[in-house]
């Protein structure tokens, strides 16, 4: 089955901004690498200052290969000759996950 991995970071309240700006310029960077099957940006609403980026994945392989290839070039400061920008995340952690089960909505009147 599928792996999950869950990106933590720490945003500050005046970086919130620039880090959704930022995640909604980079469309199209994750969703055409071998293995992706799906995205979600999740905003803190309450008691915390923490971003989830969820991301699922075919295999293990599917993700490294992604890190090492596209990720890696786009947090690098791309080749354009545009100056790195600073993080908007204070700080981060990498959570991996694998499905073991899940479920989908049933369609209805079937």
């Amino acid at each position: 089955m599928s792996v999950v991995k869950i990106n933590v970071l720490n945003v500050p309240a005046e970086q919130r901004e620039v880090l959704e700006q930022r995640f909604a310029a980079r469309a199209g960077s994750v969703e055409n690498s071998d293995g992706f099957e799906w995205f979600e940006l999740l905003r803190p609403v309450e008691g915390t200052d923490t971003y989830l980026v969820y991301t699922r994945w075919r295999s293990e392989e599917d993700f490294k290969a992604w890190m090492e290839g596209p990720m890696k070039a786009a947090h690098q400061g791309g080749g354009d000759g545009a100056p790195k920008q600073k993080p908007a995340a204070s700080g981060s952690a990498l959570w991996s996950f694998e499905v073991v089960q899940q479920a989908a909505p049933k369609a209805k009147g079937a």
